[in-house]
């Protein structure tokens, strides 16, 4: 039997992952996980992801929901689903989330989640699960992330520092202004992961991963 041993890169995207996610009833007592956790991240975005958790720490989950509920939203652009800052609110965007199903499928994991297979913590997992196909991803979706950090960035939000994190992950330095972010885009149409089943051996039903994390949250397909 495999045991999932996430990488340093692999934690620190899905310890942002877990936070970017709505704060929930179980996220204060998951804090001390998500702490351990970054004690294997490196060192900066392990910096970053832990101001964020002491200063998430003493809110009452009230004021944490609050505070996200009016962090993340379309109008303000700051938006959590990747492929909103391509297509926005386009037809094109079906296909892009139907891209999106199966690129996760072709690795094993069936998307059977309540949110869109865009939702940045969905992709962080599978980019910390599946870290070449995962990495390629994100920087497809780069200008988007990156967009997103400079605008929470702006509105001095602490959700500015996970961000921060996740870019942190991707190659190259990230873009200091909204023109140099949006330059990422003209770089060419996205390329698609062509073969990326074939990259990595599929996940299969008998991954094992640790008892003392708060993931995965995506289920593997199970075989016919």
């Amino acid at each position: 039997m495999s045991r999932y041993a996430p990488s340093g890169d692999a934690l620190v995207r899905l310890v942002a992952g877990r936070v970017l996610r709505y704060p929930d009833d179980r996220f204060h007592d998951e804090l001390p996980r998500l702490r351990a956790a970054l004690a294997g991240a490196p060192a900066e975005p392990a910096r970053l992801l832990g101001a964020f958790l002491d200063e998430a720490g003493p809110q009452t989950p009230v004021g944490l929901c609050a505070q996200y509920t009016s962090t993340f939203d379309t109008r303000n652009r700051r938006c959590l689903y990747l492929t909103w800052w391509v297509d926005g609110d386009t037809r094109r965007r079906g296909l892009s989330l139907v891209r999106l199903k199966r690129i996760y499928r072709d690795f094993g994991l069936e998307f059977a989640g309540e949110e869109l297979p865009d939702f940045l913590p969905v992709a962080l997992e599978f980019a910390a699960r599946e870290e070449a196909a995962g990495t390629e991803l994100l920087q497809e979706h780069r200008a988007g992330l990156e967009l997103l950090r400079l605008a929470l960035t702006e509105a001095a939000s602490p959700y500015a520092r996970v961000l921060e994190a996740v870019c942190a992950t991707l190659p190259g330095p990230s873009p200091e202004t909204r023109a140099e972010a949006k330059a990422l885009a003209r770089n060419g149409p996205p390329q698609e992961l062509v073969g990326a089943g074939s990259a990595l051996e599929p996940l299969g039903p008998g991954l094992d991963v640790p008892d003392d994390l708060p993931w995965p949250t995506a289920p593997e397909r199970m075989p016919a």
